[in-house]
């Protein structure tokens, strides 16, 4: 498999943790950062990029959190600052596009509400609640109804607030988004044992040109 290739990849799995990660984030403290949660949101809209960069705001810079927590995944030694509930949400999300891949009535019904969503963008910016909202409201009509669920744990008192569910929903949106495009990369999830040590090391390079 090329370097191209895996680095490609190792871009759309930091996009799925980073998402994974702001969940956990969010789920136990109520807060985010404003760009790290901005860069996820509007990775949804961007459906026809030129490089696989222009999904995550033209720059791997951006994905510096998703790249630590594919790094953890990868490393085979230690996971030593790596959250089990990131991994837990980001393992399930992989499972949860296997089953969409394979229902091409619900893609499509993602995609029409997704561009539904993009439309939004001529009156609201990207984290404006009512855009979020809606994409917390395509996430229950659409995903929600598999069998199997993502379960967010995490400060009961946060997990009630309206606010943040709609923002937790529309993350696990963004990253169903990056596992689709992990696949259309070439990604498998049998790589994540085979290729990890090419993959922890495409991680490992892309955070020292971060530095």
């Amino acid at each position: 498999m090329s370097k191209a290739s895996i680095k490609n990849q190792s871009i759309a799995l930091a996009g799925l943790f980073q998402a994974a990660h702001l969940v956990e984030q969010l789920a136990k403290t109520g807060k985010v950062n404003d760009q790290d949660f901005k860069i996820c949101i509007e990775s949804l809209f961007e459906t026809d990029p030129k490089h696989i960069t222009d999904v995550f705001g033209g720059s791997t810079d951006n994905l510096k959190l998703g790249f630590k927590e594919v790094r953890f995944l990868t490393d085979g030694k230690s996971r030593t600052g790596s959250s089990p509930d990131v991994m837990r949400y980001a393992l399930g999300i992989l499972h949860l596009e296997s089953k969409i891949r394979k229902n091409k009535v619900m893609l499509n019904k993602v995609g029409s509400g997704i561009e539904s969503a993009k439309r939004q963008l001529d009156h609201f910016h990207s984290s404006h609640e009512n855009l979020i909202s809606n994409l917390s409201g395509l996430y229950q009509e659409t995903i929600s109804t598999f069998r199997f669920r993502i379960h967010v744990t995490g400060n009961a008192q946060h997990l009630r607030t309206p606010q943040t569910a709609h923002k937790i929903r529309a993350l696990l949106l963004c990253s169903i988004r990056s596992a689709i495009l992990w696949r259309q990369v070439g990604g498998r999830r049998w790589q994540l044992l085979f290729n990890r040590q090419k993959l922890n090391k495409a991680c490992k390079e892309a955070l020292l040109d971060l530095e």
